[in-house]
């Protein structure tokens, strides 16, 4: 399966790289920074340096051509002003959706984040509170597209290592998911086109991704 990430330095996107690459899948990188090609690399992906702040459509749809599924996990990152939030937490969201229709890669995964459909709620970093807008008019923007898409939002992420047991579902409640567990659940997911359509939650629990997934 060939499968192109947006966002392919983040923590998350590095993990998944990892995890596709060792059982065969051919997992395609898309970066900002050449600098960052060697992470990508060792982990196993293809690299592919384009700027989706800067890009048309033509341009990603390009990269996207030929591939079987297509995973955004891009992000402007903690320490980013508002201003990014939108220009790549949305917009750059739009711009790959857009692009994997114009390819013709139908499923489609979008990482997203819990509290996105309550963006108004009170209390928020103003910062934040553009965050969770951008990542809500990026999942709006999705669900319109004639995509075999799947909306995963996690849970407040860690670095430890993943224990592979999971929550999945419409809803979970807050809680905390390593970064590893949400790699792992998208390869689940990527391997679940039943699960088109769906906005899922996922935090640690007690059942094994397969297990959580099957359960859906």
């Amino acid at each position: 399966m060939r499968v192109v990430i947006a966002g392919g330095h983040g923590q998350i996107a590095l993990r998944l790289e990892k995890l596709l690459a060792e059982r065969g899948d051919q997992p395609v990188g898309i970066v900002r920074n050449p600098d960052h090609e060697g992470d990508l690399l060792a982990a196993g992906a293809v690299t592919v340096v384009l700027d989706l702040e800067q890009s048309d459509v033509d341009a990603v749809a390009n990269v996207l051509r030929g591939a079987d599924a297509a995973v955004f996990a891009a992000g402007a990152g903690p320490g980013s002003g508002q201003d990014r939030k939108d220009t790549v937490d949305r917009a750059a969201a739009v711009l790959f959706a857009e692009a994997a229709e114009r390819a013709g890669v139908r499923r489609f995964i979008q990482i997203g984040s819990m509290g996105a459909d309550s963006p108004d709620a009170p209390g928020l970093d103003p910062v934040f509170r553009a965050y969770l807008y951008a990542k809500a008019a990026a999942e709006e923007d999705l669900r319109a597209r004639d995509l075999d898409w799947t909306i995963l939002r996690p849970g407040a992420l860690t670095n430890d290592s993943g224990t592979g047991n999971v929550k999945i579902a419409p809803k979970t409640g807050r809680a905390k998911v390593p970064r590893e567990d949400v790699a792992a659940a998208v390869v689940g997911l990527l391997d679940a086109p039943a699960t088109a359509g769906s906005t899922l939650e996922l935090i640690s629990g007690e059942h094994t991704i397969e297990e959580a997934i099957s359960a859906l």
